[in-house]
C-alpha cells in the first residue's frame, strides 16, 4: 500500500526532527526541509511508491533484477532487494548467499556455507531480521544474530535491505533491517505448481555419501473467483560435508624483555633465553608471540535440514484481506571428528624469530618439557528448531484509511542430537615426545615431532575429557497496529503502535576430567584404537604437504573407549548423567533468564512535492521505544567464608542432604526509552537521475550475555576482599546517528548505476568497570575483618564510541537483447578505531569492517541461463584469542574471494535441469595474529556441486 503524507503545521514537524538531531546537523536539514515544505505540491501522479514492496511475480534473471532495481528506485531511502526469478526460484540455494551480492553486505560461512550477515562494517548482531515484516527470534542464546542458513529459499519471493532508518520498522538494527518475505497466493492468482529434486556432491567429505538428496515443492493456488488463496512450501535437505582445520591455540605476547633462564631459577612463562640457540631474538623494544599450541582437526558433519510454509489468505471484499500464515524449520546436525596435538610449556627452547618491531616465531621448538602426544575424538551434535505463527488483517476502512492488525508469536530453540551433548572429547596419549617445533611462515602451521619411537597402540592411555551441553529457547510475541490516513491527492500520514515481549534462555553445563596424566595402563586401550594418517587432509591449502609435518596418529570410536574406561574403573569422576564424568549433564548450572518488553509509538509523514521543476518526496517520522528488562541467572549459594592459610580464604558452597551443591537464582533489572527520528529527501533530478538525503538514529540492543542477571565470584578470597562477574541488565542499547546520500542512474529496465556515501556515529559500544558489591553475599562474614566481604566484581558497562563511513559504488547492466549482463558492487569502509598491533594494552576495535566487492557475470535466453559469480571479502578483525599466559592478541580474518556458477537449461515451458557449483577453486581461510606470519587457523571446505531438475505443473 503506498503511503503519502502531509501536515497540518509543517513548521512544528521541522521542529519535532530538529530537536532530535545532533546540532552540526540540524541547520543543513532544517534549511532544506522548509525550502521543500515550501514549495509548489506536486500532482499526485507523481507519488512514489515509497512505501510499497509489493512485487509481482515474472519469470528470467533478467526480470528479477528488473524488480530489485525498481524497489531500490521507488524507495524513499536506501533500500536494495534480490526479488525470486519465479515462484520457487531464488537466485541462490541459501539466503545469506544470495544477500552477499548486495553492496555492502558480507557474510560469515559455516561450515562452507553463508550463515550470518555483516552489513556496512556491523556485525550479525547489529542487524535486525524480519520475516514478512515481523522480528525473528534465534537460537544462538547469548547474543540476537539469525543464522539464514536454517531457512531454505525455496518458499522466499524476495528479500529487501533497509539500509536506512524507518520509524514504521522495528528497532534494532544498526546495520540494517532485513526483511524476508515469503509467497503470497493473492499476489500471483493462479494455480502455481513447482517441485525440485537435487543431487548435492559435496567434494570435502570423506567418510559421508558423495550425493545426498534435496527435495523441495512450492504450491499455490486460488479459489473463490480469487477471494480465497492457499500456498505451501516445504523442503527436505541431507548435506554431508568434512572441514579439516589447524589451529594455532593462543598466542601469548611478550615484551622482549621477559627473559627465561631455567637453570638460574628465573623461568617465566612466555619468556625466551638469551643464549646461542635463539636466532634473531626480539629486542627489548619488540612485541612478539609464543604459541601455546599446535593441532590438526579432521571433522565431518551430516546435517538434515526440514523446511515448511502455509499460507492461507481470505479477501472476503475488495477492502478487507485477511492472512493467517505459519513458518517451520528444523536443523539436526551430527559431527564427528578426530584430532592431535602438541602443546608447549615454555621451557628448553630455541626459536628463530621475524625482525619486531612485531616479532613472530618462524621456528619456535621445546626439549624435554611435555612427553605427552595428545590425540581426541568425538560425536555430538545440535538440533535447532524454529517456527512463527502470524495473523493479519489489512482493511482498508475508506478511501483516505486503511487499518492494518499483525500479530505473531515466534520461537526458536536449540538442544543437543544424540547422547555426547553439544560438545563433547575424550583424549588418550601416547608419553613419548622428547622435542616439540612449530614452523610457521606458510599458509599452514606446521607441528613437527620427535618421538622416543615409533608410535605403538600398547603405549596409549586415557587421559582427559570434555563433555558440554547447551540448550536454548527464545520466545517472541509481538502484537502491532498500523493506520494510514491520505489528507489529500498528495500527502498522508501513517501512524502505529507496537508491543513486544521477549524471552531468552541460555542454559550450559560442563563436565570435565582434568586426569590430562592419564587414568589407564599402556595396553589396556590398544584394540580399541586404529593408525591414521592427515597426510593429505590439507592438500588444498599451498604447503599443506610440508613433509615435516607430523602426519601419523591414532583414531577411536568415543562411545567404544568410554565404555572401555568406565569398565575399567579409570573414570576418577562422579559428574554427568552417568556418573562416570564421560557423557554430559541434563542439570545445568548456568542457567540465564532475560524478558524484555517493549512498547513502541511511532508517526510518519509522506509527501511530494516540487523544488522548482524538481520532483521532491520526503518522508520524515519520529519512533518513541520504551524497554523493561529484567533478566534472573542461576548462581551458586555460599554458607560462609573459611581460611585456608595466612592470607588465602574461600567461599564455602551449600548443599543439600544429597550432598549436591544448591544454587538459586538472582534478579537484575533495568529499563531505557529513546526517540528516534528519521528523515528521506529523494530528488527525481531528471526522469533517469535520482539523488537522496537521509538521516536517521537507531539502536541494537546489547546481547544477552552482557545483561545476564547473576553474580558469581572467585573462589579464592584474599583479607581484602574478593573478586567476581555479573551482567549488567541496565545497559544501553548501541545507539547511532546515520547519514546517507546517493545519487542513482537509471538508463534501463534493470539497468543503473550509483554511488553513495553513508557516516554512522555510534555511541555506548560495552567495555568493562569494577564495582564495589556486597548486597548479594552480605551473609559471607570475613574471618580477619568479621564485617561481611567486599567483592570486586566486573560489569559491562557503556564506555566507547566509535564512527564509521564508507562509501558504496554499484553498476547493473543488461546488454540490449544480447542475453548477457553484469553487475558490479564495491564498498570501501573506514573507521576511527583500529587495533593497534604495537600495544599490550587492552583494546576497543570495531569486528567485521571490511572492504568488500562483488562481480556477477550472466548470460539468458529462452532456454539457457548461465550464471558465475565472484565475491571478494578484504582482511577484518574478529575479536581477541585469550592466553593462558602473557597478553592476547588480535585475530584477523585474511581475505577471501570465492568463485560460484550455476547453469539452467529449459527443456520445456515445464521442465529444467539445473547445476550449481559453490566455491568451485576450493579457496580456504586463514586467520592470523598481529602480523600475518602468525598463523591462527587454516581450514579447507573444498567445494560443493548440486545437480537437479524442476518440474513447474
Amino acid at each position: 500500500m503506498t503511503s503519502f503524507v502531509s501536515i497540518g503545521d509543517k513548521t512544528k514537524l521541522a521542529s519535532a526532527v530538529s530537536s532530535a538531531l545532533s546540532p552540526r546537523r540540524t541547520a543543513m536539514l532544517s534549511a532544506l526541509v522548509a525550502g521543500v515544505l515550501a514549495a509548489p505540491q506536486a500532482s499526485y501522479a507523481q507519488a512514489d511508491a515509497s512505501a510499497q514492496l509489493e512485487e509481482v511475480v515474472v519469470t528470467g534473471y533478467r526480470n528479477s533484477l528488473a524488480r530489485a532495481a525498481d524497489v531500490k528506485r521507488n524507495a524513499s531511502g536506501v533500500v536494495d532487494a534480490i526479488s525470486a526469478q519465479d515462484i520457487g526460484v531464488f537466485p541462490d540455494t541459501n539466503l545469506a548467499e544470495s544477500l552477499q551480492r548486495i553492496t555492502g553486505v558480507s557474510i560469515d560461512r559455516s561450515r562452507g556455507e553463508g550463515s550470518k550477515v555483516t552489513v556496512r562494517g556491523f556485525g550479525p548482531a547489529f542487524n535486525l531480521v524480519t520475516l514478512n515484516g515481523r522480528q525473528m527470534p534465534t537460537h544462538d542464546g547469548d547474543n540476537r544474530s539469525f543464522d539464514f542458513a536454517d531457512i531454505a529459499s525455496e518458499g522466499i519471493a524476495g528479500v529487501q535491505v533497509y539500509k536506512t532508518g524507518d520509524a514504521s520498522v522495528a528497532t534494532g538494527g544498526i546495520g540494517a533491517t532485513i526483511n524476508i518475505q515469503t509467497t503470497r497466493p493473492l499476489d500471483a492468482p493462479g494455480l502455481k505448481s513447482v517441485m525440485t529434486l537435487k543431487a548435492v556432491h559435496d567434494t570435502s567429505t570423506t567418510s559421508g555419501d558423495d550425493l545426498t538428496p534435496e527435495l523441495s515443492g512450492i504450491y499455490s493456488n486460488t479459489f473463490a473467483d480469487d477471494t480465497i488463496g492457499v500456498a505451501i512450501s516445504g523442503s527436505y535437505q541431507k548435506r554431508d560435508n568434512g572441514v579439516n582445520t589447524a589451529t594455532v591455540g593462543d598466542y601469548n605476547n611478550f615484551a622482549g624483555t621477559v627473559d627465561q633462564d631455567w637453570g638460574a631459577g628465573t623461568a617465566q612463562w612466555g619468556g625466551l633465553p638469551r643464549d646461542d640457540n635463539q636466532i634473531n631474538r626480539p629486542a627489548d623494544s619488540d612485541i612478539y608471540a609464543v604459541p601455546q599450541s599446535i593441532g590438526y582437526e579432521l571433522a565431518e558433519f551430516s546435517r538434515e535440514r526440514l523446511n515448511g510454509q502455509l499460507t492461507v489468505q481470505w479477501r472476503p471484499t475488495d477492502n478487507v484481506t485477511t492472512t493467517v500464515d505459519y513458518t517451520y524449520s528444523e536443523v539436526d546436525y551430527e559431527r564427528t571428528f578426530s584430532n592431535y596435538s602438541g602443546w608447549f610449556n615454555f621451557g628448553g627452547v630455541q626459536s628463530e624469530y621475524s625482525d619486531g618491531p612485531i616479532a613472530s616465531p618462524l621456528v619456535y621448538t621445546e626439549f624435554g618439557v611435555a612427553p605427552d602426544f595428545a590425540m581426541a575424538a568425538g560425536r555430538d551434535g545440535v538440533k535447532t528448531e524454529n517456527n512463527s505463527l502470524g495473523f493479519n488483517v489489512d482493511w482498508q476502512v475508506t478511501d483516505r484509511l486503511t487499518v492494518e492488525f499483525d500479530a505473531h508469536s515466534s520461537e526458536a530453540q536449540s538442544g543437543a542430537s544424540g547422547n555426547n551433548g553439544t560438545a563433547s572429547q575424550l583424549a588418550i596419549a601416547s608419553f613419548t615426545r622428547d622435542r616439540t617445533s612449530g614452523i610457521f611462515g606458510g599458509d599452514l602451521p606446521i607441528l613437527n615431532l620427535g618421538l622416543s619411537g615409533p608410535l605403538d597402540p600398547n603405549d596409549l592411555i586415557v587421559t582427559g575429557s570434555v563433555f558440554d551441553n547447551k540448550a536454548t529457547k527464545m520466545e517472541i510475541q509481538q502484537v502491532a497496529a498500523n493506520a494510514t490516513f491520505d489528507l489529500n491527492d498528495t500527502s498522508a500520514i501513517n501512524f502505529g503502535v507496537q508491543l513486544s515481549e521477549v524471552d531468552n534462555r541460555s542454559q550450559f553445563s560442563n563436565v570435565q576430567r582434568d586426569t590430562w596424566g592419564g587414568t589407564t595402563q599402556p595396553g589396556d586401550i590398544a584394540d580399541l584404537v586404529t593408525p591414521a594418517s592427515a597426510a593429505g587432509a590439507f592438500d588444498q591449502i599451498s604447503n599443506g604437504d610440508d613433509p615435516r609435518r607430523q602426519s601419523d596418529f591414532f583414531v577411536f570410536d568415543i562411545d567404544e573407549l568410554a565404555a572401555r574406561t568406565e569398565a575399567l574403573g579409570a573414570t576418577q569422576s562422579t559428574g554427568g548423567d552417568c556418573g562416570t564424568g564421560l557423557c554430559p549433564s541434563s542439570t545445568f548450572t548456568t542457567d540465564r533468564i532475560t524478558n524484555e518488553e517493549s512498547t513502541a509509538l511511532y508517526v510518519q509523514i509522506d509527501l511530494d512535492r516540487e523544488l522548482g521543476a524538481i520532483p521532491v518526496n520526503i518522508k520524515a517520522g519520529i519512533r518513541y521505544e520504551e524497554t523493561d528488562v529484567e533478566s534472573l541467572a542461576l548462581v551458586p549459594t555460599y554458607t560462609s567464608v573459611v581460611q585456608q592459610s595466612d592470607n588465602e580464604f574461600s567461599a564455602i558452597q551449600a548443599v543439600d542432604a544429597s550432598g549436591a551443591a544448591i544454587q538459586d537464582f538472582t534478579r537484575l533489572t533495568g529499563s531505557y526509552d529513546y526517540l528516534l527520528p528519521n528523515l528521506d529527501i529523494k530528488f527525481d533530478l531528471t526522469d533517469n537521475v535520482v539523488a537522496r538525503i537521509s538521516y536517521s538514529e537507531s539502536i541494537t540492543r546489547p546481547g544477552y550475555r552482557d545483561i545476564q542477571g547473576g553474580l558469581t565470584i572467585e573462589q579464592l578470597i584474599r583479607v581484602s576482599g574478593g573478586n567476581g562477574n555479573r551482567g549488567n541488565p541496565n545497559l544501553l542499547p548501541f545507539e547511532s546517528q546515520n547519514i546517507d546520500l546517493s545519487l542513482e542512474y537509471y538508463f534501463g529496465d534493470a539497468d543503473y548505476a550509483s554511488v553513495g556515501y553513508y557516516s554512522k556515529d555510534v555511541e555506548n559500544f560495552i567495555g568493562t568497570s569494577i564495582v564495589q558489591d556486597e548486597v548479594l553475599f552480605a551473609n559471607l562474614i570475613h574471618p580477619a575483618t568479621g564485617a561481611p566481604v567486599t567483592f570486586d566484581v566486573t560489569v559491562p558497562v557503556n564506555q566507547e564510541d566509535a564512527s564509521i563511513d564508507g562509501w558504496e559504488f554499484a553498476v547493473q547492466k543488461a546488454f540490449g537483447d544480447s542475453g548477457f549482463g553484469v553487475i558490479a558492487n564495491a564498498t570501501v569502509v573506514d573507521s576511527d578505531v583500529a587495533y593497534d598491533n604495537l600495544s599490550l594494552e587492552s583494546q576497543f576495535v570495531l569486528t567485521g569492517l571490511s572492504d568488500s566487492a562483488n562481480l556477477v557475470g550472466f548470460y539468458e535466453n529462452d532456454k539457457f541461463q548461465v550464471r558465475l559469480a565472484y565475491n571478494w571479502r578484504d582482511d577484518f578483525y574478529n575479536g581477541i584469542a585469550g592466553a593462558a599466559a602473557g597478553t592476547p592478541g588480535p585475530v584477523n580474518f585474511e581475505s577471501f574471494g570465492q568463485w560460484d556458477l550455476s547453469a539452467r537449461y529449459h527443456v520445456s515451458d515445464n521442465l529444467t535441469v539445473f547445476v550449481e557449483g559453490l566455491n568451485i577453486t576450493e579457496e580456504t581461510v586463514r586467520t592470523y595474529g598481529r602480523s600475518e606470519l602468525q598463523v591462527i587457523q587454516a581450514y579447507q571446505t573444498g567445494a560443493r556441486y548440486n545437480f537437479g531438475v524442476r518440474y513447474a505443473f
